[in-house]
């Protein structure tokens, strides 16, 4: 049985609790011999800056190219708001990234049915949602060059933050959006700003050649970013996976997030280049939530988006794609019991706690296992 080497990275707040509970379903994977790894585990972020005055350290960046995967919490609370810029917690994440090349980030947007009334839209409108977002992570406005804020004397100061694209990292994240949708709905959404940037006019361009290229037989449709985001209010059923740069992939993902009630459902991943010859690629997994530093340490977080985000792991670097189903049905009939932690609960529903959620998945997953 193949060893996968994986390096956890709790991070803060309520990162090392629900952290906790993914490491449980990674010791029943091996319990079952389903699985079997190589653990790590290390700091980044404000414990990364605390312990090294640093939010990532060398020794933890070397850990973190030489795994599998990573699987990473939230970074960052009030504590370390005075802290070096180059130096906050969410520094430790943005060079995971650049230094990884994890120029790929998937977002998936599900609604549960036992969570369909948790949305603040009308359950028709969000009931069996199952879309994907890809979102362009290592260029754009967030690494651009010139970043900078001049003083222009007289009380007068000027921000630049500069909005950069090259054709090839346009090509290859459409190629994982077209690549993505083949094995789903088969159906893409590309989204810019074309009518009022340049960044748009060359990413709607090169979309359309690699998909008249090598993605003919994928649907592809083009909607301006701030219409995409009134038609994820509106009718976001009628998207599969969405391709778009980092500054609207940001704004557009957390929109998305919030049709399925809560932030604390979600998963994502960051994937680098298919490596042609061991045909592994780096990869980062972590929850969509922050780290709810008002929470931390009261055992009422919800553990389902780190557990979600190890099944990413399972799916997209491990090839068990037959572990990675059985969690997600695993969550999914943990909440058809009508079990929820405290920021899905609702009016009326009793809440349980991190490890009791925790419990009731893997409950589940024996029961799927039997």
């Amino acid at each position: 049985m193949a060893v996968h080497k994986l390096l956890l990275l709790p991070g803060d707040g309520i990162g090392p609790e629900v952290m906790a509970e993914a490491r449980r379903v990674i010791g029943w994977l091996e319990q079952k011999r389903i699985a079997k790894f190589s653990i790590e585990e290390d700091l980044v972020g404000g414990a990364a800056y605390d312990a090294h005055r640093k939010s990532i350290s060398e020794a933890t960046m070397d850990k973190a190219m030489a795994a599998d995967a990573i699987l990473m919490g939230a970074v960052g609370g009030p504590k370390w708001d005075n802290v070096p810029y180059d130096q906050r917690p969410e520094a430790g994440l943005l060079r995971l990234r650049k230094d990884l090349a994890l120029f790929a980030n998937l977002r998936p947007a599900i609604c549960y049915p036992a969570l369909a009334d948790a949305s603040s839209l009308k359950r028709e409108l969000v009931e069996g949602l199952d879309i994907v977002i890809v979102r362009e992570l290592t260029g754009g406005v967030y690494f651009g060059e010139p970043k900078t804020i001049t003083d222009l004397g007289n009380g007068q100061k000027r921000a630049i933050d500069t909005q950069v694209y090259d054709t090839y990292e346009i090509e290859r994240i459409a190629r994982v959006a077209f690549d993505l949708a083949r094995k789903r709905g088969n159906k893409v959404t590309s989204s810019e700003k074309r009518n009022v940037m340049k960044s748009g006019v060359l990413w709607h361009e090169v979309v359309n050649q690699v998909h008249q290229r090598e993605f003919k037989d994928v649907q592809l449709e083009h909607v301006l970013a701030d219409a995409l985001g009134m038609q994820l209010v509106r009718n976001p059923k009628q998207f599969d996976v969405i391709v778009t740069d980092n500054l609207f992939g940001d704004m557009l993902s957390d929109v998305a997030s919030m049709l399925t009630g809560s932030l604390g459902m979600l998963p994502s991943a960051s994937l680098g280049e298919m490596d042609s010859k061991t045909k592994k690629r780096r990869a980062l997994y972590e929850p969509v939530h922050g780290s709810a530093p008002d929470i931390a340490g009261k055992g009422i977080a919800n553990p389902i988006a780190m557990i979600g985000s190890l099944g990413m792991a399972l799916r997209y670097s491990f090839g068990l794609t037959d572990a990675a189903d059985m969690i997600e049905r695993a969550i999914a009939n943990a909440l058809g019991k009508g079990l929820r932690t405290a920021d899905i609960k609702g009016d009326t529903a009793k809440s349980i706690g991190t490890k009791e959620m925790g419990d009731a998945i893997l409950n589940e997953l024996d029961r799927l296992a039997a």
